[in-house]
Formats: C-alpha cells, sequence, structure tokens
C-alpha cells in the first residue's frame, strides 16, 4: 500500500486571470476540479490518505474537498507560510505522515491516465528509493531529458537542450522511499528536480524510471487546460472521477453536469462540459469550451475553444473564440 501527496501550492501564472481568484489546481475541467480527477487517479491505484501541499489560496480547497470522505480517500492539508520549491513542499507535507509505507508524489499541473498502481508495484519490486513515470515525446527539447540503463535506471537529469539523447522526459509523478523524503532538509527551498534527483543519482542511489506511454498532459497553459478537458470528456483521457461526479449527461462530445438549464436548441459539441446551474440559451453553440458552474450564455450566442468562469454571462449574439471570459473582460488565449 502507499500513501500520496498532492502538489497544488503553484501560482499559475500562465492562466491569469482565471487563477487571480482560484488555484490552478480548483479550475474545471470536465465539471471538476482537476484536483478531483488527479485523487480518483490515486484511488484507483488504491491510495486511501494523501496530503495536498497547498500554498496560493490555500483556504479554497478545503470547503470543497473537507476530509476527503466524500470520495473514499482521507485528505491531509500542509499549507506552505512562503513557497518553498518542490522539495521543500515534498518534505513539508510529509511530516504529517507517519509512515513506513512508499510514498506517492503527484504534480498537480498534471493529467495523467498512466498506471500507477504498476509504478508503484515496480517500485517496490526494485526495492528503489525513487521510482519516476517518463513519458515519450516528440519534441524533448522543452523539457529536460531522463535517460536510462538497460535496467530501467535513471542514468542522468539533463537540463533543455537542442539535440536530446533521449525524448523520454520525466512526467511528475515519483514514488519514494519514505527515508529519502525524510532526508530533505526542512524549511529550506529545494527543487526536487535540480538539487534532489541529481545528487541522488550522483550518489547512485536507485533511481529508476516507468515507462508508460499512456495519456498525459502538462495542463498549465490556457491551450491546454481545454485540452485536457476536451480529452476526458471524449474519452481520450482517463474520466473515472465522474464516475462519482453528478453528471446529468454524458454523451455525443458533451459533458452536462447537474443542475444546468439547456434550451433545446443549443449544440454543445466538441468535447465541451456544462458546469452545474449553468445556462445555456436558444440557439446558442458551445463547441471545444469549458462553461463553469452558474456561468450564463445567452442566446444566439458561438462560444469556440474557450473558457467562461463561473458567474461570467456571454452576451446575446456574441461570437467567442480561443478566449477566457470572466466577470470583468474577454482575454484572446
Amino acid at each position: 500500500m502507499a500513501v500520496g501527496i498532492l502538489l497544488v501550492g503553484g501560482f499559475g501564472t500562465r492562466l491569469m486571470p482565471l487563477t487571480k481568484h482560484t488555484p490552478k489546481p480548483m479550475l474545471t475541467i470536465a465539471g471538476l476540479p482537476v484536483t478531483e480527477h488527479q485523487l480518483a487517479m490515486a484511488r484507483n491505484a488504491g491510495i486511501t490518505t494523501v496530503v495536498l501541499a497547498t500554498s496560493y489560496l490555500s483556504e479554497l480547497f478545503t470547503p470543497y474537498f473537507g476530509d476527503g470522505s466524500k470520495w473514499g480517500i482521507k485528505l491531509i492539508y500542509a499549507v506552505e507560510e512562503k513557497p518553498l520549491g518542490t522539495g521543500g513542499a515534498i518534505a513539508n507535507a510529509a511530516q504529517l505522515l507517519d509512515t513506513q509505507e512508499s510514498i506517492v508524489v503527484f504534480n498537480g499541473d498534471v493529467l495523467s491516465s498512466h498506471n500507477l498502481k504498476e509504478q508503484i508495484r515496480q517500485h517496490e519490486a526494485n526495492d528503489a528509493d525513487v521510482t519516476l513515470h517518463l513519458t515519450a515525446v516528440e519534441d524533448a527539447r522543452a523539457y529536460g531529458c531522463v535517460p536510462t540503463d538497460s535496467n530501467g535506471r535513471v542514468t542522468a537529469f539533463l537540463e533543455k537542450m537542442d539535440n536530446p539523447i533521449t525524448n523520454m522526459i520525466n512526467a511528475g509523478c515519483y514514488v519514494f522511499n519514505p527515508a529519502v523524503i525524510k532526508a530533505i532538509a526542512l524549511n529550506t527551498v529545494i527543487s526536487i528536480e535540480r538539487e534532489t534527483f541529481p545528487e541522488l543519482i550522483s550518489k547512485n542511489a536507485k533511481v529508476f524510471g516507468f515507462m508508460d506511454n499512456a495519456y498525459w498532459l502538462d495542463i498549465g497553459t490556457p491551450e491546454a487546460l481545454l485540452k485536457g478537458s476536451r480529452d476526458l470528456v471524449l474519452g481520450v483521457a482517463d474520466a473515472s472521477a465522474l464516475s462519482m461526479a453528478h453528471v446529468a449527461r454524458h454523451e455525443g462530445g458533451a459533458l452536462i453536469m447537474e443542475g444546468a438549464v439547456i434550451d433545446s436548441t443549443a449544440v454543445i459539441s466538441g468535447g465541451s462540459s456544462i458546469g452545474g446551474h449553468a445556462t445555456i440559451g436558444a440557439s446558442a453553440e458551445i463547441s471545444g469550451s469549458i462553461i463553469d458552474k452558474g456561468a450564463i450564455v445567452n442566446s444566439g450566442a458561438i462560444v469556440i475553444d474557450s473558457f467562461v468562469e463561473s458567474g461570467a454571462i456571454v452576451e446575446k449574439n456574441a461570437h467567442i473564440s480561443h478566449a477566457f471570459v470572466t466577470k470583468d473582460e474577454i482575454l484572446s488565449i
């Protein structure tokens, strides 16, 4: 068995203005907060205790998730008073886990459908210090790449380069031996990727790669956030979190949450999701978009590949494309 730490303390600057009042992991994709989809993945892998490592707007997580019992999982909250980097956040959160079990660390920026249960199994079978999920990308120049030897052991952590020696990259989900995390200094800004992992490799620690090319997406940009939502709605990514959600309809390229009011002449398509208590007017067309809970799209409006924030209003006959629509502004993305 394993326990988990979910890193949800980032500022989400690339997703402003949506993250001005909502932390990135609480943004809606496919009708639910990003974090809820990640917790479903943890639960499916047999993890029953997760620490949410929060910082920015941390007070918004507890009212929604509570103690986690609604999802059959125990949630604990670790709040950073100041940003500590990935390593510092992990060390801070792990203080709340008195365990000898493997500790799985999830990155709040990532939507993944990889086989986490198998990653944990391989980690424990190898008696590894750390096992990292690795995934192949077509162009690794935008990422640090992670070469491995014939036994799957990681041989280096390499910075971005013009001619990567491998297309396998760090996919942001790690399984740790708890002793490794206990060795990370507390109350110190540390990068697990730039400091801890390279140091472990230099000391010949048992750092393994778990290679799985299932669905994987960094959702840190506006375009990726929308793509992730569409992929969940269309079944490209694992959307098992929806099995415990209040869904009114999920078919034909559309996800409608309970309480949404949609005129019979409106057309919802392209992997769009409509949040609870949102209103879609007559002859409106929604394609490839996220209409958050309580938003209003008036009659005749067309919304394409856009995110309409909770409580925002799209005017009658408006044409919105590739944009964030907030209560205050419409921002092209």
